[in-house]
Order: structure tokens, then C-alpha cells, then sequence
């Protein structure tokens, strides 16, 4: 596996992922059930060192009501989702279809705790009788760089918590400010991790095919850890999945 911590300049590196494109991704939901809750807001930023940054949002109507702790979070009331929101059908089929044609084509889909993001795209996808990702990419979804995995792989032993605004802190990202507007998220995310690749150049050496495969093995050491730790304390619930994007709760 390659050494993430080696010390070289992240310019040697122009060719790889890491000098772009990249497609970042985010949702902001009625809840945190992968399965049954629903997306009300979603944004894709793509940033091309070519034709520059673009910023696409969507605010949808996601037809049931939005708890008020769900609201508290992102901003979005039942009734401005109503009044204001797109059909379902139509804000799915749009960001699913950019995510997999940037896929095919090689871009990395990036995506801060990734498998929840993922995860409840494919389940809206099935509930509104449209293809998942795995059915328009004709296997599974590949191609995702997700900085809270690697974060938690490279930099084990760091103390605290590892929401998007603690590794923004970390990173030296200053001007991360009204996080939780998903495209808002998303900037700061693909701003931690162009952080992340110039701290840990090494990470800019790996394909997409190791980097996946990295990242897969950093979450499944990650969730035995945590789940471990959970059944040390007695607590409850089914802990952490130990496969890196899928989460059917």
C-alpha cells in the first residue's frame, strides 16, 4: 500500500486524480435513515481546473413532512419544501444521471461520510422507480473519494471529533462558515481535501482503484474499532456496517 505521509510536492502529481476534475456531492434529509428517509436538498459542485468551479443545488419537496430537528439543521420547513420544492422524480434522475456520466468518464464523485450520501441516493432512486447508480454504472459504485475515511485511516491517533467542521479547523480551512446548506458542505469538503492531499501528498500517488480499495480498508478497520468500543460500554443498536458504501438502515 502506498505511504500517504511520504514527503514529495503535490505539483509532481498533476496528472493524478487529485489535480481534477472532481464532482463534490451532498444532501441535506429529513433524517439519518438511509432506507426511509428522503433528500431535501442536494448539491453538486464541480470543480475543473479547465472550465473552473460550477455549483448546481436543488431544493425538493420531498413529500412528507420534514421533523422540526431535521429543519434545525439545514433550514428547510415542510411547507417551504412545498411551496418552493421540485418533484422528486425530476431532482433524482438529474443528479443521479451527473453523478454517473462524471463517473464513467473518471471523474471522482467526493463526498464527506460518503455512505450515507450514496446510500441514500440509491434508496430515493428505487423508491421512485427510476436506475440507481449501480444499474446506470452496470456494477458498483466506484470512483469515491470520501475525506472523513481517509482522515480517519492517515491521522488515527488525533484527538477529537471528525465532523466536516472539525477536520475544516484541522485542514486550516478558514472560511468554512453556514455549514449544513449542502452546497455550502460540499465546497468545504473538496477544500479539506485538496488540504489533506498537499499535507499527505502520497495520497495523490494512488489510482482511483487503490484509492477505493484504501478507503475500504480504512473503514472496515474503522468500524471493527467502533463497534468493538460500543460493545465494551453495553450500548445498544447495530453499531457501524463494516462495508464502506452501503448502509440499508
Amino acid at each position: 500500500m502506498t505511504d500517504v505521509n511520504r514527503d514529495a510536492a503535490p505539483d509532481l502529481f498533476s496528472d493524478s486524480w487529485a489535480s481534477g476534475p472532481l464532482l463534490g456531492f451532498d444532501t441535506e434529509t429529513t433524517g439519518v435513515s438511509t432506507s426511509s428517509d428522503r433528500i431535501v436538498t442536494a448539491a453538486l459542485v464541480r470543480r475543473d481546473p479547465l472550465r473552473g468551479t460550477t455549483v448546481d443545488t436543488w431544493l425538493i419537496d420531498p413529500g412528507v413532512p420534514i421533523p422540526e430537528a431535521a429543519s434545525a439543521i439545514h433550514g428547510i420547513t415542510t411547507e417551504h419544501a412545498r411551496e418552493h420544492g421540485v418533484s422528486p422524480w425530476v431532482a433524482l434522475e438529474e443528479i443521479a444521471a451527473r453523478i454517473a456520466a462524471d463517473l464513467r468518464a473518471g471523474v471522482p464523485l467526493v463526498a464527506f461520510n460518503a455512505t450515507f450520501d450514496v446510500s441514500i441516493l440509491e434508496a430515493e432512486l428505487v423508491r421512485h422507480g427510476l436506475p440507481t447508480l449501480t444499474d446506470r454504472l452496470g456494477g458498483p459504485v466506484v470512483g469515491v473519494i470520501d475525506p472523513l475515511v481517509i482522515d480517519r485511516k492517515i491521522d488515527r491517533w488525533r484527538k477529537g471529533k471528525r465532523k466536516l467542521v472539525d477536520l475544516c479547523g484541522v485542514y486550516g480551512i478558514d472560511d468554512a462558515v453556514d455549514l449544513h446548506t449542502a452546497d455550502v458542505d460540499v465546497i468545504a469538503t473538496l477544500d479539506v481535501l485538496a488540504a489533506m492531499v498537499e499535507r499527505h501528498p502520497g495520497l495523490a500517488e494512488m489510482s482511483l482503484a487503490d484509492l477505493h480499495g484504501f478507503q475500504q480498508e480504512a473503514h472496515r478497520e474503522w468500524a471493527a474499532s467502533f463497534n468493538a468500543w460500543r460493545t465494551s460500554k453495553g450500548l445498544d443498536g447495530p453499531g457501524a456496517g463494516l462495508e464502506w458504501l452501503v448502509d440499508a438502515r
